[in-house]
Formats: structure tokens, C-alpha cells, sequence
């Protein structure tokens, strides 16, 4: 029967669906996909993904509108394929992730380049291939403008509103590294003329995780405060952020409500303006957070005086969000979904007392799960957003492969696990 998960708009939902009280993934059971795969495994499934994709553009009614999928968020090829074939542009914050995004086939001209404290190199390279630069400090600016006088940019405006789901995630504010403050309008065209650089862009991005459209609102009424000010605009990027919600008691933002709020302000300072810019934004969590899970095995079972430990094969390696963020992920047994729950602590395999995936932001939290027993698959979930592209070699343990699972249930390898060799490579 489907384990239905949150609403992402009045119609429309994630359901997750079981066989045999075991988890499955597009009517693939988790312990099929170990069998023939192995554990830890992150697997995805491409209907959500394009599914994420088409609800956010659907809800949009402002007629020129622009998804740029934010890379960073995952950044496996096979998954920016399916973004590109949906007809999603891409937000690089790397020159590495820009060339990624051109050798998968994404015209040039569908990539934003938003890095922070870039190199001469960096931007130099994007300047030879034409891709946008989204420049984020007036030195930056005035450098960009001695590599090449006269080339397109866009300016990263800091509007002085901040939100997300942690300290660490809100991009905007003046408690923040990112962006020109919104007060610097003047230094910013004085740059400009003196390289005659053309400005056809204003961005802003204030953070990560965000449910509350009236934040997001904020953050773009002050953004086009500035656009107002500057002539010949080709398009405003409100950044991406949106959240989805990670535990059962959260509210998803309403994306219908979202949207028509979005358009209707955009409209507004459009007719104000005198032309209709592009509106972009830069989402990554939502379109992939949802797709991905992270399945390992319990192999230990003890306890303390405290907690009932459950120790799988996995850690804070493959998905650092609970250690880094208190992040909280919803977390089943993939072996049976429903039955007796147990409070547990589900902890990992790596030589650090925070490598545990069941935390608050007051630490180490039980979590009720169906009574695992060693040797049951656990599924972690919402995992498909910052969780491989953040994974690591610590403890010289490898990273898990991953694994496509098509909406007719066909599975593909889309990362290998590395091996020994793999993690030893790149040593002289």
C-alpha cells in the first residue's frame, strides 16, 4: 500500500509505496536494489524529479519565467540530463560545475555562473565559453571589468532579508558574506560605466529551506527596489531556497500560492519598469531533496543507559546534513515499514561521536522506528539534495554508488562505488 508523504501543493504529492511491508521505489523493493547493488546505496527516482520540475513551472503564470536548477544541490550527471531535457537551465557556483553543465549539452546561454570570492581563472573561463557571470562584490565587479571591457553581467544584490532553516543556510542580511549590500546602487554604476560593462541582470538569493512565501516576498520587493534604478535590465533572479518539509509535523509551502504571489509582484514592478524582464529563480532541494534516499544496513545493536543504539553501514560521510545542521530526515525500516515502533538512536560507522543521523538542534534525539533488527535495511530519506554532492572519504571510507530507478521500475547505475584505487588515485 503507497506510505504517503507531505503535500507539495493542493493536488499534488510524494507517495512512497510498500510490498510486502517492504519499501519500494517505483514498485522496486529497497532490498532488490541492495541485492544487486550493495549498501550504502543512494537511489533516485527520475519520476519525482521530473514531476518537482513540471509542478513548480506550471505554478508560475508570469508568461517569461526561467528555472536555473541549482547544481550544487547534486550534481550527478544523469540527474542534470533529466533537467535538461525538462528544459531547466543550471546555477553553477564553480567553474568546474560550468563546464559540467557544457559538455552534458546546456547552451551556454541557460547557465549562470554564481560563485563567491572567485578567481581571475574562474571567470575568465565562463567570459570564453559565454557564460553569465553573477558577480557578488564590487571588487569582483571591477576586476571582471579589467578581464574583459564591455561584457554582459549580472550583480548579486544583498536586500538585507535573511531566512532559512540555520544559521549557516541564510544567505541574506548583513550577518552574511554574500552579495552587495542593496545600498551600493551607486558604486556598482560607477564600476559599470567605467568598463561599459552591460548590467542585464540583478540576483539576489537570501537563504535555504524557506516555507514562508511572505519572507520570500520581502526579499523581492527590496531587490526590485534596486532593479528600478537601473537601466536596460534583461531579467531578475530571486535565487532559489525553496524548502520542502523534511518532518511529518511541517506545513509545505503552498507552491500554488507561491507562484501566483511571485508572478503577481513581478507583473507589478514590470509595469512599473516599462518591459517585461525575465523572472528566473535558482531552486535545487526541491526539484531533487524528495527523489533521493540513502539505504544501509544494521549490522550493531546495543545500548547505554541513555539510548538504544542501532549502528549501520553508512555515516556522516555520505550525508553530513543531521551532524553539520541538526537536520532532521525522516527515517524508516525499508525491511518492515509497519510494525511495533522502538525508540532508537541510528548511528554510523565513522570514528566521531557526531555521526549519528537521528539529532535535534539540542543533539542526540530517539526516534521511533519499526524494531529493526541486524541485518534490516534502513531507508533515510529526503536525501536527494545535498547528501552525495556534500559526501566525503573520511575515515578513508568510500562513497556509496547510486542508482536511477525509471517510472517503469528499470534500474540504472549512475555513480560506481569507489574503491581503494579510486580514493588512492589522486596521491604522488
Amino acid at each position: 500500500m503507497p506510505l504517503p508523504c507531505p503535500l507539495l501543493s493542493d493536488s499534488v504529492s510524494i507517495e512512497m509505496d510498500t510490498q510486502d511491508n517492504q519499501l519500494c521505489f517505483s514498485g522496486v523493493k529497497a532490498q532488490e536494489l541492495v541485492e544487486k547493488y550493495g549498501s550504502p546505496l543512494y537511489v533516485y527516482e527520475e519520476s519525482i524529479i521530473r514531476k518537482q520540475y513540471r509542478e513548480l513551472v506550471d505554478q508560475f503564470l508570469y508568461p517569461k519565467f526561467r528555472v536555473h536548477y541549482a547544481v550544487k544541490a547534486n550534481y550527478n550527471p544523469t540527474i542534470l540530463k533529466i533537467l535538461l531535457e525538462e528544459g531547466c537551465g543550471a546555477d553553477t557556483v564553480s567553474d568546474q560545475e560550468v563546464r559540467l553543465c557544457l559538455d552534458l549539452g546546456f547552451p551556454p546561454e541557460s547557465i549562470i555562473f554564481t560563485g563567491d570570492n572567485n578567481t581571475d581563472e574562474e571567470m575568465r573561463y565562463c567570459l570564453e565559453k559565454d557564460v553569465l557571470i553573477n558577480v557578488g562584490s564590487l571588487s569582483q565587479l571591477e576586476r571582471l571589468g579589467k578581464l574583459k571591457e564591455g561584457a554582459r553581467v549580472s550583480v548579486r544584490i544583498n536586500p538585507d532579508v535573511g531566512a532559512g532553516h540555520h544559521s549557516h543556510c541564510i544567505t541574506g542580511g548583513p550577518k552574511t558574506k554574500f552579495g552587495i549590500y542593496h545600498d551600493k546602487i551607486e558604486q556598482i554604476q560607477a564600476i559599470v560605466k567605467q568598463y561599459n560593462l552591460k548590467l542585464v541582470g540583478i540576483h539576489s538569493h537570501i537563504g535555504t529551506g524557506i516555507m514562508d512565501s511572505e519572507k520570500f516576498i520581502e526579499a523581492m520587493d527590496v531587490t526590485t527596489g534596486v532593479a528600478k534604478k537601473i537601466e536596460g535590465l534583461e531579467f531578475v533572479d530571486f535565487g532559489g531556497g525553496i524548502g520542502i518539509p523534511y518532518r511529518e509535523s511541517q506545513s509545505p509551502l503552498n507552491l500554488k500560492d507561491f507562484g501566483a504571489k511571485v508572478s503577481e509582484h513581478f507583473t507589478k514592478f514590470c509595469a512599473e519598469y516599462g518591459n517585461d524582464l525575465e523572472l528566473k529563480i535558482e531552486p535545487g532541494r526541491f526539484l531533487v531533496c524528495q527523489a533521493g534516499t540513502l539505504i544501509a544496513q544494521v549490522n550493531t545493536l546495543k545500548e547505554t543507559p541513555a539510548h538504544q543504539f542501532a549502528g549501520c553501514n553508512t555515516g556522516f560521510n555520505h550525508l553530513m546534513r543531521p551532524m553539520a545542521y541538526g537536520s532532521y530526515h525522516k527515517i524508516l525500516n525499508a525491511s518492515r515499514v509497519e510494525g511495533e515502533k522502538k525508540a532508537i538512536v541510528l548511528c554510523g560507522n565513522i570514528c566521531e561521536s557526531g555521526d549519528v543521523f537521528t539529532q535535534g538542534s539540542d543533539g542526540i534525539e530517539d526516534r521511533e522506528v519499526s524494531a529493526l533488527e541486524e541485518g534490516d535495511l534502513v531507508a533515510i530519506l529526503d536525501a536527494g539534495a545535498y547528501g552525495m554532492s556534500m559526501s566525503m572519504q573520511y575515515n578513508m571510507r568510500s562513497r556509496p554508488p547510486e542508482v536511477l530507478v525509471s517510472p517503469e521500475g528499470q534500474t540504472k547505475l549512475i555513480r560506481k562505488k569507489e574503491s581503494y584505487e579510486d580514493i588512492m588515485s589522486n596521491f604522488c
